[in-house]
């Protein structure tokens, strides 16, 4: 297995860009975890011209694992990346403590950093602030952070006011993921304080993909999210910095009806498991329980999905 040590050495900074791929946690039909499909996955990954990936992600089923089993998932991953790419670890959800240890275990492994996102139950932007500088004192200042903007699952409303002070106030906060809905303006807001003077970061979007061609427009640096055709996401991201959008977002075009069928909340990341097995990504399309499980129906509509993909894709390479 290759070395987890990077060289050089990748940390999150205001510069990093590109599309960073979340991993899905691959686990066997009895539920138990899979090693193996997780270094097929990774490898699929680093094949498709990934720029990063995120490994205990949100729709990496993080919050179904033991401290063990992601701890193992941290080590094997970063072991099998070998620091070909920045990989940000996920340490969302457990108590200061716990979110520190995750997050030294990852950095001492060879991690680019952490992300974060506030819990639910915070109110005020007085209490996100408080929890980011409270996250940022207890992981340290080699601890370089994402943080984690997404309302439709943590029930925790970031106002723009509220994302200024994070990035102005927490200087260990290096990128922004953006996942509001609708939250293109702050991705435009974002760039206007820094271009009156505020700190600049790294600004990523996710959503599964929707709105990848505006976020772009709007200054976002990439995206960080699972879709199971990262290089579509790749192809959009390079066409966008060659400075060809259109073509971008006539390839995005192609894909955008499985982009939507994946984004549904609660059942998308049954999608996204079954169509990276098809793939040859992973061996089984598990998801661990509590999950959805696909209907006769759903699985029909998969594959006219994948297959007007690939009527698309042959019909533009002729």
């Amino acid at each position: 297995m290759p070395d987890a040590s990077p060289n050089p050495p990748y940390r999150l900074d205001a510069d990093s860009r590109g599309v960073f791929v979340i991993s899905a946690t691959p686990f066997h039909p009895d539920g138990s975890l899979d090693l193996a499909s997780l270094d097929r996955a990774l490898d699929f990954y680093l094949h498709a011209g990934v720029h990063g990936i995120t490994l205990l992600g949100m729709m990496g089923e993080a919050h179904k694992l033991t401290s063990d089993e992601g701890e193992t998932i941290v080590r094997r991953g970063l072991a099998r990346v070998g620091g070909r790419v920045p990989v940000v670890v996920g340490v969302s959800g457990g108590s200061l403590p716990a979110m520190k240890s995750l997050a030294h275990l990852a950095m001492d492994a060879g991690a680019a950093g952490a992300m974060v996102a506030p819990p639910y139950g915070l109110r005020t932007d007085d209490a996100i602030v408080g929890y980011m500088r409270a996250v940022a004192h207890a992981l340290g200042p080699e601890v370089p952070l994402v943080f984690q903007d997404y309302p439709p699952t943590t029930g925790v409303y970031v106002s723009p006011a509220c994302l200024r002070r994070v990035i102005d106030e927490v200087h260990t906060v290096a990128m922004y993921k953006g996942e509001d809905v609708p939250g293109l303006d702050k991705i435009s807001n974002t760039r206007a304080a820094e271009r009156a003077g505020g700190r600049r970061v790294s600004v990523v979007c996710g959503n599964g993909g929707l709105l990848l061609p505006q976020a772009l427009a709007r200054g976002a640096d990439g995206i960080m999210t699972g879709f199971s055709y990262p290089e579509m996401l790749v192809q959009v991201y390079e066409a966008h910095v060659r400075g060809e959008p259109d073509a971008g977002e006539d390839l995005y075009d192609a894909y955008l009806p499985l982009v939507s069928y994946e984004n549904q909340p609660g059942f998308g990341l049954a999608v996204r498991k079954e169509i990276l097995r098809r793939r040859g990504a992973i061996a089984s399309a598990a998801v661990r329980a509590p999950g959805p499980v696909l209907s006769r129906a759903d699985l029909g509509e998969i594959d006219r999905l994948l297959a007007r993909i690939e009527r698309r894709s042959a019909s533009t390479t002729r």
